[in-house]
């Protein structure tokens, strides 16, 4: 099998081969450190979290870069409010997005540059493209001029000639065209600067990202990654600065993330549909926030709301009660040889791990890949309800190696990993003040309903099944016995 991802750059699959066979250079575009991050960036991070992960999976050396960008009008505009140091404020909201990125299951790159830590490789790149005329001064800003790259919009596929002709030059700035970004900015009082030779200043917000990725992956790089938001003009104008600076081509492949909006409306502070992921895990499982992300394919538009968030935590708690069960099974006596014939019904376990390569393979589809492994779940829970290990020791041996090839598969979606019981258990526990009732009065209507059964007065259990699920709380029957979970 052969992996094939959506290059941006040429607007189709293609064949991924990287630079040097079996490593693979990997940068994403971090966040701004002004405020709490959203789920936007929840999105970006998780899907490039998986991406890495899949791609060791498949045996590759990954080298991760994921930036911060700690100095920005943004976070210069954001520190005077709130009357502190740029530098505080920045390092404040890094170490928020770590932490939520910890409790998403993201690992952590292989580095996290800050924009602030790279002044030096930023100035150097700069001079770079002003020997080149690339670029020029202008009262101690550099701007890059981009009518001097007819390469410009190759990757947002824009007409240079309308963008000109809507352009503006902002008060202040003095660029020549007013489609040419800034490079370097110089010193505003009392905002922070640094040394250059056009004087006192601070690096522009794109050329960030071109300096830190050659200083940790090289010229040229694999992958380049972020969301779609960042098509133009930010990648546009990286990959216009970087090429011009060194004559080669920045990166092969070029991966964005679609959006995610709110309820079929787009995010935004202005509507009043803005969540940070702070405010999301207050009421949802991190793990089922996670699981939602990897429901729809990562180019896909995915609808926020609290009904797919419900919809994500069902389908995480099917696979954490057939985990769960699997974890309960005795281990048969050896003595146990009966009919151990693989029926039709269990194809879509013995083609798990094939199946969820090929779904990863087509451009990571996770959402595919998803649908295989519930396809598998099915197939166990039919095993499990009909008790083959009871007739087999083959059988009970073919469910555990169904259990590892799950397992395995969460490595891969940062899923599964908990111990069933601890977050079946915790997951009961957040609904059961919703429901009014303690999990003694939810088992101990549960023993009723069985006793109730087992004398035959099903109006009786019907009742008390339908008193639950008043409450929110749903019964599971199996030959095992009954469990719970919340609507």
């Amino acid at each position: 099998m052969t992996l094939r991802v959506y290059n941006t750059m040429s607007g189709c699959k293609e064949d991924f081969q990287p630079v040097e066979p079996g490593k693979v250079r990997l940068y994403v575009c971090g966040i701004t450190a002004y405020d709490y991050c959203h789920i936007g960036h929840a999105r970006a991070n998780v899907v490039f979290d998986v991406i890495a992960r899949y791609l060791r999976w498949l045996g590759n050396e990954v080298i991760y870069v994921r930036n911060f960008t700690d100095i920005d009008d943004k976070i210069i505009r954001r520190a005077q409010e709130l009357g502190v140091d740029c530098a505080e404020l920045a390092g404040r909201f890094m170490q928020a997005f770590s932490e939520d990125m910890e409790r998403l299951k993201c690992e952590k790159p292989s580095f996290e540059p800050r924009a602030t830590e790279n002044i030096p490789q930023i100035i150097a790149l700069v001079e770079k493209l002003v020997e080149k005329g690339m670029a020029y001064a202008a009262e101690g800003d550099v701007y890059f001029a981009v009518e001097r790259c007819p390469a410009y919009l190759k990757l947002s596929k824009r007409n240079m000639e309308e963008m000109i002709a809507g352009a503006r030059i902002a008060p202040g700035e003095k660029k020549r065209n007013p489609m040419d970004f800034a490079l370097w900015k110089a010193a505003k009082p009392g905002e922070p600067s640094w040394e250059s030779p056009w004087g006192a200043g601070r690096p522009g917000w794109h050329i960030e990202c071109s300096a830190m990725s050659m200083r940790y992956l090289g010229e040229s790089i694999d992958i380049h990654g972020g969301g779609k938001d960042l098509v133009f003009p930010h990648h546009e104008n990286e990959i216009a600065q970087s090429e011009c600076a060194t004559g080669k081509p920045f990166a092969r492949y070029w991966l964005h993330n679609g959006f995610v909006n709110i309820n079929q409306e787009k995010m935004s502070k202005s509507l009043g549909n803005f969540f940070t992921v702070r405010e999301v895990l207050e009421k949802c499982d991190a793990e089922t926030l996670r699981f939602f992300i990897l429901s729809s394919h990562y180019r896909s538009p995915i609808d926020f709301s609290d009904k797919n968030l419900e919809d994500a935590r069902h389908g995480l708690e099917r696979v954490y009660e057939t985990l769960k069960a699997l974890d309960e099974l005795e281990e048969p006596g050896k003595e146990k040889n009966g009919d151990a014939a693989e029926d039709p019904g269990w194809a879509p376990v013995s083609a798990l791990q094939e199946n969820f390569r090929a779904a990863l393979d087509d451009d990571f589809n996770t959402a595919q890949a998803l649908g295989h492994l519930f396809e598998a779940v099915r197939a166990i829970n039919r095993a499990l309800a009909e008790k083959r290990v009871t007739e087999s020791r083959v059988w009970w041996e073919r469910l555990m190696q169904a259990r590892e090839q799950i397992l395995g598969i969460g490595t891969v979606l940062g899923l599964f990993q908990e111990d069933p019981n601890t977050w079946l258990g915790r997951i009961r526990q957040s609904g059961l003040a919703e429901s009014g009732l303690d999990e003694a009065a939810i088992e101990g209507l549960i023993e009723e309903r069985r006793l109730a059964r087992k004398n035959r007065d099903f109006a009786r259990a019907d009742a008390i099944r339908d008193e639950l699920a008043e409450k929110g709380i749903v019964l599971l029957d199996s030959p095992q016995g009954t469990t719970w979970r919340r609507k």
